[in-house]
């Protein structure tokens, strides 16, 4: 038999199995226990089963195959997952469901859910009430109330920055944060990441707001295919609206400033460097997540996707170098495992994967993925587009062998991840 239709009768006889198992199990037995924000506090002894039995169970799951390198020794995080983003196996996991306050990887999903509801276009001017409630102590771009901004404007802010007053304004457009919330939830149980309850769209700590390792992995794949997204996780700097003044004379300017990504494998740091290939996605800190990170990472056509939540290690930056460990630890095991899980699909997919033109802004295109060649080697933006880091990838790597809606959830191919850009 050859190694094609072997590959395709083993995932045939894996997919049966779990949804025969899955079948036995009401909604309420796939979602995992009470959600633990306590940074303290010890994993259950069983989670969701969502992607996989051996995803609910606590610790470390790995299966390695000859050749394959052994795990890193000092991960001190109290959960990750290492993932292949196109074809949603598992390579490895620590903890994967563990519920766990979340941090400002939150606003992975709240981009996810709002950004094809507007024009990048699209203006607002900024009102008092839209800045209301927000977090002592949070993370700010530095919106002003009666300036007028962008769609493009605030994103750049949310992507970056982690601004949650560019968050507040665009829950104000939306119908106002309680909304916006439901509106997240709603799309997280479409996802089917059962371990998530949003309860801001900022990723603020507040009492039983949750996600896990496995959910925000999902959140990024799913960003990742709306061209905006890609675009925004990949920015390093941007310029942003400054205050408008206005000087003796009676003449207003208003002069923009420079913001940075925070996001330290895409930037740099004193003591981390850019991850060769890395394309994003968002970073995170709070009192209660610790410091939270997913990623995403291209080396010779293979794309993983990495998230680490809250490392125990008190080391600044340690977050990134332990996704850092992690992604030389997926690439270097690249078919020298054998997948512990799945990244689920949508509810909604069925035999087809997500349209390669989905954009992430009304009436935007991205380019198709079948059949494209590789984006590696377009120039760099400028301007308020700022300027990504990364590795351009084929699109559609992944060819679908069979029809059925899971096998086809389970290909879900990037149409043009990020264009490779030059540092400045």
């Amino acid at each position: 038999m050859s190694a094609p239709k072997k590959a395709l009768r083993h995932s045939l006889t894996v997919t049966t199995a779990a949804l025969a198992s899955l079948a036995l199990l009401s909604p309420a037995a796939l979602a995992a226990p009470s959600p633990s924000t306590s940074p303290s506090a010890t994993p259950p002894a069983s989670t969701s089963v969502v992607g996989g039995a051996r995803l609910a169970k606590p610790g470390t799951q790995v299966d390695l195959a000859g050749g394959a390198p052994v795990l890193p020794k000092d991960l001190t995080a109290r959960s990750w997952i290492v993932a292949d983003a196109e074809s949603g196996d598992v390579l490895a996991a620590h903890n994967a469901h563990w519920r766990l306050a979340p941090a400002s990887t939150l606003k992975m999903l709240f981009a996810d859910t709002l950004l094809p509801k507007w024009p990048k276009t699209t203006k607002r001017k900024v009102e008092v009430s839209d800045l209301a409630g927000i977090g002592s102590g949070s993370s700010l771009v530095g919106v002003k109330e009666d300036e007028t901004y962008t769609v493009h404007d605030l994103w750049l802010g949310v992507f970056l920055m982690s601004g949650n007053d560019a968050v507040h304004v665009l829950s104000a457009m939306n119908g106002g944060v309680e909304k916006t919330v439901e509106d997240m939830n709603a799309h997280a149980e479409e996802l089917q990441a059962l371990d998530t309850t949003a309860v801001s769209p900022d990723g603020y700590d507040m009492p039983g707001q949750v996600s896990s390792a496995y959910d925000l992995t999902l959140f990024a794949r799913s960003g990742l295919q709306k061209k905006d997204f890609r675009e925004y996780a990949s920015t390093v700097r941007a310029k942003f609206p400054g205050e408008t003044k206005k000087d003796k004379k009676g003449k207003t300017t208003r002069e923009p400033f420079e913001i940075q990504n925070t996001n330290r494998l895409l930037r740099g740091d004193y003591d981390v460097e850019v991850y060769p290939g890395i394309a994003g996605v968002k970073n995170g800190n709070t009192t209660n997540a610790g410091a939270t990170f997913t990623g995403v990472a291209e080396r010779d056509g293979r794309v993983l996707l990495v998230t680490v939540m809250n490392p125990a290690k008190d080391e600044h930056n340690e977050v990134y170098k332990e996704t850092a460990r992690l992604f030389d630890w997926g690439f270097a095991a690249a078919g020298k495992t054998r997948p512990v899980g799945e990244l689920v699909g949508p509810r909604s997919a069925t035999g087809a994967s997500p349209s390669a033109e989905a954009s992430g802004e009304a009436g935007g295109t991205g380019k198709g993925a079948a059949g494209t060649g590789p984006v590696a080697g377009a120039q760099a933006g400028t301007g308020a587009g700022g300027v990504g880091v990364a590795a351009g990838i084929t699109a559609g790597v992944l060819v679908l062998l069979a029809g059925g809606a899971f096998l086809v959830n389970r290909k879900w191919p990037l149409p043009d991840l990020v264009r490779r850009r030059t540092r400045p």
